[in-house]
């Protein structure tokens, strides 16, 4: 590869790498936070810590996080393309979606290791990591760290194949059947079936339950196909073989596709579908993904004729492929995404436009942060559509409307869609005043006459516009007053036909702001930051564009969480760039197919895979502390009834078990010592007796007693995790109603009255 070629995928890859250090700073300092969070959390829980508090007491670190991003920028090497699979043709026939990704373990680990050579040369960046390991080694939380789960799926790639399988297939003879998952790699050398069960025991150590099922070919063969210890459902269950990993949801599937491998079977190669997924790798690509709807769309229960018909209707019975890849076109890397129908586009599928130009971006400003346009078929067209398909199920669907026609003595069609062409722009500049900015831009035939129309509507809607002059254009201004219990004051809503256009703002200035860039020229369609977005090979004329300054969107979005957040995404990329780099996503509307093309394809499944792996810890903690706060507040609960019920049946004392807490299982509403209707079903079904677990929210729960003469004198409630992966810490209580915990693997053996009391209490 080229220099040229080489610093191209570099640039295209910016938010990919860019996401990649945001995600370990933001990952590594969440990490931190929560880890130094008090083990015992009370009933009033003390405020989340800011991840970005730390950051203020290292001067210099935002620009030192900048100039990470540029040496990742530099130093990451995305896979190379691919120009075809040797794996797409081993899938079933029946395959109806298709995945494949380049194996991005590689790519990871660069990144992972230009942070720690980066953290060892800068005293800021050093200073502040050193804070983060501190407060990971305080933490006793046996969740796994960012670092391990990297280093472990760094280790996974380098016994896996240049490409990740994933597909799916359906059961042509039962539609209600579930789709078949399957995954599938080659097997680059010996050793992956320890290294598996080893990394699963390193990253849930004390887990009581496998979270997969790994086999070798002998241990398949004599395989149950379901595990009996447990109520398991779609557990995944893995076989090694020396040539390939496969993965599947059953040891059924796994098996069936062993037998195939075993064959030598090639048929989705020769089905329509599996060609034109062959078809994607053509001139090389990096992540491809496609459905067949068409195969899809045959299964679906319409139920009755008058759906089916609707559906016809709509055009969308007509689909065929949905097909996206990542590749290079004309030298330039881009993303592509196509819809394909059977025939020519009709209904709802056709109103998208064939490909025009797009006159109405030349009124957008070039610091707008989003733009969208779209050139749809005649507006009139349209209408009848939509008559044609509400007619469907309701004959007199738009009765109402033609109603409000004759009030209005307008026709909708005639007054006012039919001066309309069809093409549109909305565009935002973001916040002015702490008040929203837009424009809206629409291209018209007759100005005079649709002015009339509007005129007529802002007189039924008890309003007029005022008009001023400005530079030879009349500016109309109307207010849309705000509700009668609101405190916000009127919002002025000003518009002004220019050029054959419409334009609708949300100010004066707005309004204005948009004519002068029309009239100099210098409009966002004219930038080079536009005209570089550009996908190659696809020209000016476009059937629909969205464009997007992604760093200030997300800027914008997360200054309204943490303005802290907003600074180090925006101080980060400038620092790196020098400039905001631009989203452009253009739609192309064909006979029989819908396409899309963006070259922003940095963003692309490899980044995704790698934010995802840095991030599972930390939604995994995220999850846990939900459970753990779940399960407190159904220990409260438990207590509540617990002493609901000893007033209700003295004679009784306590309840039991969980089981008497909770509703007659035979429907009963009258509440009885044996099912007193104080707890909901899940925490006190009927088979939730003192010997047995009732499971909600990750955790499981149970209530013993202790009784003698018919009378329960005392209880004990304990919750403790399903597994480690939904908590780690297991709560209990007494009659003292007093919450306790202990941190460790969930809790198998009786819990003793005495026993829970010497847990620590929560405070």
């Amino acid at each position: 590869m080229g220099h040229g070629q080489t610093r191209r995928r570099q640039r295209l890859g910016f938010f990919f790498n860019g996401m990649v250090v945001m995600a370990i700073i933001l990952s590594l300092t969440s990490a931190a936070a929560s880890q130094a969070a008090p083990t015992g959390p009370s009933s009033k829980a003390a405020p989340a810590a800011n991840p970005f508090d730390d950051l203020k007491k290292y001067p210099g670190l935002l620009t030192e996080f900048g100039q990470l991003l540029k040496k990742v920028q530099a130093g990451i090497q995305l896979p190379p393309p691919r120009a075809k699979s040797t794996l797409l043709p081993l899938l079933p026939e029946s395959t109806v979606f298709y995945a494949a990704f380049p194996n991005y373990g590689e790519p990871a680990h660069q990144a992972l290791a230009i942070f720690h050579q980066e953290e060892k040369d800068n005293p800021a960046l050093h200073a502040w990591w050193e804070h983060v390991q501190s407060e990971q080694a305080e933490s006793s939380s046996d969740a796994p760290k960012a670092e391990d789960v990297f280093e472990k799926l760094y280790q996974l790639s380098q016994y896996l194949g240049d490409e990740i399988v994933v597909s799916g297939a359906l059961d042509a003879k039962d539609a209600k059947k579930d789709p078949s998952f399957l995954f599938l790699a080659e097997v680059r050398k010996p050793g992956l079936k320890n290294f598996l069960l080893q990394m699963e025991k390193e990253l849930a150590p004390k887990a009581t339950t496998a979270a997969v099922r790994i086999f070798d070919v002998q241990e398949l063969a004599a395989a149950e196909d379901t595990n009996p210890s447990k109520h398991t459902t779609d557990q995944l269950v893995i076989l090694v073989r020396p040539d390939y990993i496969v993965g599947a949801l059953s040891v059924a599937s796994l098996r069936n596709f062993n037998a195939r491998l075993d064959k030598g079977s090639h048929e989705f190669a020769a089905t329509p579908f599996g060609q034109r997924m062959a078809q994607a790798y053509e001139g090389g690509t990096t992540v491809v993904a496609g459905a067949d709807l068409q195969a899809m769309v045959k299964l679906i229960p319409f139920g009755t004729e008058q759906n089916q018909k609707l559906f016809q209707r709509t055009g969308f019975a007509d689909v065929k492929y949905v097909v996206w890849d990542h590749k290079s076109v004309a030298g330039k890397e881009a993303s592509q995404l196509e819809l394909s129908f059977t025939g020519p586009r009709h209904g709802i599928a056709s109103w998208l436009a064939a490909p025009g130009p797009l006159g109405s971006l030349d009124f957008v400003s070039p610091q707008a942060i989003m733009a969208a346009s779209i050139r749809l078929k005649s507006p009139p067209e349209i209408l009848d559509d939509l008559t044609d398909i509400a007619s469907i199920s309701n004959p007199n669907a738009l009765m109402q409307l033609g109603m409000m026609e004759q009030g209005l003595n307008i026709s909708l069609k005639k007054d006012l869609l039919s001066y309309l062409s069809g093409e549109i722009t909305i565009e935002s500049d973001g916040l002015v005043d702490n008040e929203a900015a837009w424009r809206a831009i629409l291209k018209i035939s007759d100005p005079a006459r649709l002015q009339t129309t509007l005129t007529t509507l802002l007189a039924v809607a008890k309003t007029t516009a005022t008009q001023t002059e400005e530079d030879g254009i009349t500016y109309h201004t109307f207010s849309i007053p705000s509700g009668p219990n609101s405190k916000e004051k009127a919002k002025d809503i000003v518009y002004a036909f220019v050029d054959g256009y419409l334009i609708i703002a949300s100010s004066h200035d707005a309004l204005a702001e948009s004519i002068r860039t029309h009239r100099s020229g210098q409009s966002l369609a004219k930038s080079q930051k536009f005209l570089a977005s550009l996908p190659p090979g696809n020209g000016a004329e476009v059937s629909a564009q969205l464009y997007e300054d992604p760093v200030a969107v997300a800027a914008l979005t997360m200054r309204q969480v943490s303005p802290e957040m907003a600074e180090l995404f925006s101080q980060t990329t400038s620092a790196a760039t020098g400039e905001t780099p631009a989203a452009l996503v253009s739609g192309y509307g064909e006979e029989s197919t819908i396409r899309e093309t963006s070259r922003s394809g940095g963003v692309d499944a490899g980044a995704g895979l790698i934010i995802a792996a840095i991030a599972i810890p930390n939604f995994l903690r995220a999850r846990i502390s939900a459970n753990e706060s779940s399960a407190v507040a159904s220990v409260r609960i438990l207590n509540s009834a617990q002493a609901t019920y000893s007033r209700m049946y003295p004679a009784k004392g306590y309840a039991p078990d969980l089981a008497s807490l909770g509703p007659d299982p035979r429907g009963g509403t009258a509440a009885t010592p044996e099912h007193a209707s104080l707890v909901d079903a899940m925490l006190g079904s009927a088979s939730c007796t003192a010997d047995s677990w009732c499971t909600k929210s990750g955790y499981q729960f149970r209530i013993r007693a202790n009784c003698g003469f018919e009378r329960c004198q005392s209880y004990v409630v304990v919750a403790t995790p399903a597994s480690t992966n939904t908590g780690t810490r297991s709560f209990c209580s007494t009659a003292d109603a007093v919450i306790r915990y202990k941190v460790g693997a969930p809790v198998t053996a009786r819990v003793t009255a005495a026993e829970c009391r010497s847990w620590l209490p929560l405070r």
